[in-house]
């Protein structure tokens, strides 16, 4: 546990897990109705990064562009309240989980197990993301297209 995340309550779950939780369930709900589209997706991540602190929203717009013109074939959604990009099966390659969700101290850019960054026994599905510049730009372009590759 970080020391800005709010202590857990009584069942274990810190306050932040507890939202994140809800609107995991808000968003399973949302997909299952009918006519749920693409479009609403993208509308959700957009209105998820407008709700982000300046500094993590600057950085999630970088990282929604970088993915969406690396990985065109991925579709944005929200998982968990946070930006992600979801396969053609529906599951989550690739997130931005911004500064301020958990109160930590840097933004992640993660990878679920579907993304195909596999290297031998151990290899990182998570990213510390504080600043952007071309360099992380780069980086960022090289994983998502080799976790849809």
């Amino acid at each position: 546990m970080s020391a800005k995340t709010s202590p857990p309550v009584s069942d274990g779950f810190s306050t932040e897990e507890r939202a994140a939780m809800k609107e995991r369930a808000a968003e399973l709900r949302a997909e299952g109705k009918k006519g749920a589209k693409q479009a609403d997706g993208l509308q959700a991540v957009l209105d998820r990064i407008a709700q982000m602190a300046p500094d993590d929203r600057a950085l999630a717009e970088r990282v929604h562009v970088t993915v969406s013109a690396a990985a065109p074939e991925l579709s944005p959604k929200t998982w968990y309240g946070m930006p992600a990009y979801a396969n053609a099966e529906g599951k989550i390659v690739v997130f931005f989980q911004d500064s301020g969700k958990f109160n930590y101290r840097y933004s992640t850019l993660g990878f679920q197990d579907t993304a195909n960054l596999d290297d031998g026994d151990l290899w990182p599905v998570a990213y510390a993301l504080q600043k952007w510049s071309p360099a992380v730009e780069k980086r960022v372009v090289e994983l998502v297209r080799a976790a849809v590759s």
